[in-house]
């Protein structure tokens, strides 16, 4: 009879032992098939976003996609570098949005390390500041000609005026965005900035001179090239005028920031070095001054950059100007010369008018590179005397 009751009491404990070893062989279960399961997921999602990178970091991927017979193919495309050096030193094209601020404001940008990264030829800019037509294209086509790496040009014009020229012309595409013009206003000074600001997006400029539609070069593009290159100064015309067209014009309400011994008068057709250019573009302060008390009788073209120049980049001038201009005639406009007018005489005159002028301080008798103003019948003769005397 006991061994009955032992064999009843061991039942119920074997039960138990049973059903614990179910539970944890159940949990063991569980518990490998998470483990399979969260890597076979991670595997999944590891691949997704390796192949998800690969579609957004790579260049080689078109956004346009091909169906065919329910089969998406993607097309490859050109890679694109948006950050191009080439295109952020020598932009190949002068239209642009920019407002006249902004353009300002990338003009004022001074590296501040030495040297290039890039192997650079020191260019020329040719601004021409014009009413519209530029009667005088063909003699300019072939000053220019044979020379493309050494210069840019770039045309201020009425801003509904279209420049119509050959595509092989060097003036080609070469209209800056402008805005209209009065003769005589602060708005002459805007256009002079606004021709500066976009040649000083191309790094190569090194030189920048201001031209009229009514300019000729009087020496070929070698001479004038070295001339100012090679110079050591800047070339704007900037005196003290004691009469009432120069100090009469002053006003002093431009006190404390411009004084009356500072004023300085001088020819609105300038040449300048790069580093003048980017101080000229950048200021805004006496800008501002000439804008709001230089009104006529006073002329801001004449008299804004003379003094500014005269107040702050003196030394870096030459007070003289490189553009022969006929004033003999008086009255507020020079001498026109037409076609009648042109000889080689009168040519040599103007290149050897028996002045003398300093050039890195050194005295010489070529001080003119440029003459005005010629009326578009003065062409025909011109081009007759480009290889005889102008020699291009």
């Amino acid at each position: 009879m006991a061994r009955n009751r032992g064999d009843k009491e061991e039942g119920p404990e074997k039960l138990m032992g049973l059903l614990k070893l179910v539970q944890i062989l159940s949990l063991l279960v569980i518990f490998v098939a998470g483990v399979i399961l969260g890597l076979a997921t991670s595997s999944h999602i590891n691949h997704y976003f390796t192949s998800q990178a690969q579609l957004f970091l790579t260049n080689n991927i078109a956004s346009a996609k091909l169906s065919d017979n329910n089969c998406t193919v993607v097309k490859p495309r050109e890679k694109v570098d948006f950050l191009n050096m080439e295109r952020f030193v020598h932009p190949d094209n002068v239209i642009h949005s920019m407002t006249d601020d902004q353009v300002f404001w990338r003009a004022s940008l001074l590296p501040q390390k030495k040297g290039y990264p890039f192997d650079r030829v020191p260019k020329v800019a040719f601004m021409f500041l014009t009413r519209g037509p530029l009667p005088l294209l063909p003699l300019w086509e072939r000053f220019f000609r044979g020379h493309d790496q050494y210069f840019s040009i770039y045309v201020h014009n009425p801003h509904d005026y279209v420049l119509n020229v050959s595509s092989d012309s060097p003036f080609y595409g070469r209209m800056i965005p402008s805005k209209d013009v009065e003769w005589g206003s602060v708005s002459l000074v805007d256009a002079e900035k606004r021709l500066l600001a976009n040649a000083l997006l191309d790094f190569s400029n090194e030189r920048f001179v201001l031209l009229s539609e009514s300019c000729i070069p009087i020496y070929n593009f070698p001479t004038v090239y070295k001339y100012l290159i090679r110079s050591e100064y800047s070339f704007v015309e900037s005196y003290d005028e004691p009469s009432r067209y120069g100090r009469g014009r002053y006003s002093r309400k431009m006190l404390p920031d411009i004084h009356l011994y500072q004023w300085r008068k001088g020819s609105q057709w300038f040449e300048i070095q790069r580093d003048l250019a980017v101080y000229i573009v950048s200021d805004t302060k006496y800008y501002t001054i000439f804008k709001k008390y230089c009104r006529p009788a006073c002329y801001p073209d004449e008299h804004f950059i003379p003094t500014y120049l005269n107040m702050f980049h003196g030394s870096l001038n030459s007070n003289r100007s490189v553009t022969w201009v006929d004033w003999s005639i008086g009255g507020p406009h020079p001498a026109t010369y037409s076609g009648g007018n042109i000889t080689e005489d009168f040519i040599q005159s103007i290149r050897n008018n028996g002045t003398q002028c300093s050039y890195n301080s050194e005295m010489t008798s070529v001080c003119y590179l440029f003459a005005r103003k010629f009326a578009p019948s003065a062409l025909v003769p011109l081009l007759s005397l480009t290889s005889t005397v102008m020699e291009f």
